[in-house]
């Protein structure tokens, strides 16, 4: 029974690995160049904001810590 189910298995991985080989054989036929320029662009916009984000909150912690010092 032990042998059956291993040979099962293997048949069942194997027919799961050639499907999914496949339908990446398929969507990777194709790279649309425009799309991922504007991946990047959009990757870039997010990284600025979020070094704005982060400058922001160090210079408001900094500040407050000023103003604590001070009074």
């Amino acid at each position: 029974m032990g042998e059956r189910e291993n040979i099962l298995e293997k048949e069942f991985t194997n027919e799961e690995f050639s499907k999914r080989e496949n339908s990446y054989k398929k969507s990777s036929s194709k790279v649309d160049l425009n799309n991922l320029i504007k991946k990047v662009k959009e990757e870039e916009k997010r990284s600025k904001r979020q070094n704005i984000v982060i400058s922001a909150a160090a210079l408001s912690a900094v500040a407050v810590f000023g103003i604590i010092l001070t009074l």
